[in-house]
C-alpha cells in the first residue's frame, strides 16, 4: 500500500525535513496560506515528489481531524511533521496559544488515531519552551494531559494570566514538549513513535527567508547566539539532516546556563523519518 508523509506547515525547516521524510513517499502539504502551500507544492513537484495539497487551519479541531482523515484515506500514514506555527511577532497571546499549544495538541491526538504500524512523528519546537525557571508541576501535567479540546479552558492559559505573544510562546513550546511526551503513549500502542526538536535560532535561507528587521536583529544579538552551543545562528536545511538519524541523539542549542538551571540538553532518540 502505498505510504503517506504528511508536512503541516510549509516554512523553510519543515519543507527542508519532509524533503526527507518524502522520499518514495505521496507527500501531503497542509498550510494556511493556500497561496504559499501552493509556490511550495509546485517546487517540489518540480523536484519529483508526488505531492498533493489541503488548506488547514490547525488551530480548528475539526480542520485537523479532516486533514487526518484525508491523509488516511491516501494510503498508509508513515510520516508527520508538525511545523506549523505563528511567531511572537505574527500574532497575539490568544492566537499564539491556539496555533502554537492547542493547534499541536489537535494534531497530535488527530493522528495519534491514524498513524500507522512503523510510523513516526516530529514536532518542530523551539529552544523557547526550555528556557526560564519553568511551571508549576500541576499546571505542567494539566498541560501534558488536559484533553486537547479543553486545553485552551485552563485557567493557566487565560491570556490575561499568560501575558504578552512573548510568554505565551515560551508556554506553548514547553506545551509541545510535554504533549509530545504524552503522546508517545498512544503514538507507541499503534507502533509509531514521536518526537519533538527544539531548535535554537534560525536564519532562513532561500527565497522564502524571513527578512523581517526583528528576525535579523535576533539573529545578530550577542544575547541570544551566547545561548546556542555552537555560537551561531542554525539553518534551515541543517534540521533536515537531525530527524532522519535514527540513534543519535538531538542536541537542542542550549548553553550551560540553561543545562545549570536542570534542562536537558537532548532528546533520547530522535525520530525515523528515512
Amino acid at each position: 500500500m502505498t505510504e503517506v508523509a504528511v508536512l503541516i506547515g510549509t516554512g523553510s525547516i519543515g519543507v527542508a525535513v519532509g524533503r526527507r521524510a518524502a522520499v518514495g513517499r505521496k507527500l501531503l502539504l497542509a498550510d494556511f496560506n493556500e497561496q504559499t502551500m501552493a509556490d511550495v507544492a509546485s517546487r517540489l513537484h518540480g523536484e519529483g515528489y508526488d505531492v498533493t495539497t489541503q488548506q488547514i487551519d490547525i488551530a480548528d479541531h475539526g480542520s485537523v481531524a479532516s486533514l487526518a482523515d484525508a491523509a488516511a484515506s491516501l494510503g498508509d500514514v508513515t510520516r508527520v511533521i508538525i511545523a506549523a506555527g505563528v511567531s511572537p511577532v505574527q500574532a497575539n497571546t490568544q492566537r499564539v496559544l491556539e496555533v502554537d499549544l492547542a493547534g499541536t495538541a489537535y494534531v497530535l491526538e488527530e493522528f495519534g488515531r491514524v498513524i500507522a504500524p512503523g510510523g513516526s512523528g516530529v514536532v518542530i519546537a523551539s529552544m523557547a519552551g526550555h528556557m526560564g525557571d519553568g511551571y508549576p508541576k500541576d499546571v505542567e501535567y494539566a498541560l501534558a494531559n488536559t484533553p486537547a479540546a479543553e486545553l485552551l479552558e485552563l485557567a493557566a492559559l487565560d491570556p490575561e494570566a499568560v501575558g504578552d505573544s512573548g510568554a505565551a510562546y515560551t508556554l506553548a513550546k514547553r506545551a509541545n514538549a510535554l504533549r509530545v511526551q504524552a503522546a508517545a503513549v498512544t503514538w507507541g500502542a499503534r507502533g509509531a513513535r514521536v518526537n519533538c526538536l527544539s531548535p535554537g535560532i534560525i536564519s532562513p535561507s532561500g527565497p522564502g527567508r524571513d527578512d523581517r528587521p526583528e528576525r535579523r536583529r535576533l539573529c545578530r544579538d550577542d544575547r541570544h547566539l551566547r545561548r546556542a552551543t555552537d555560537g551561531h545562528p542554525g539553518r534551515d536545511r541543517e534540521h533536515r539532516r537531525v530527524p532522519a538519524r535514527p540513534g543519535r541523539r538531538v542536541h537542542h542549542r542550549l548553553g550551560p546556563a540553561h543545562r545549570r538551571r536542570g534542562h536537558r540538553g537532548h532528546a533520547r532518540r530522535p525520530a525515523r523519518l528515512t
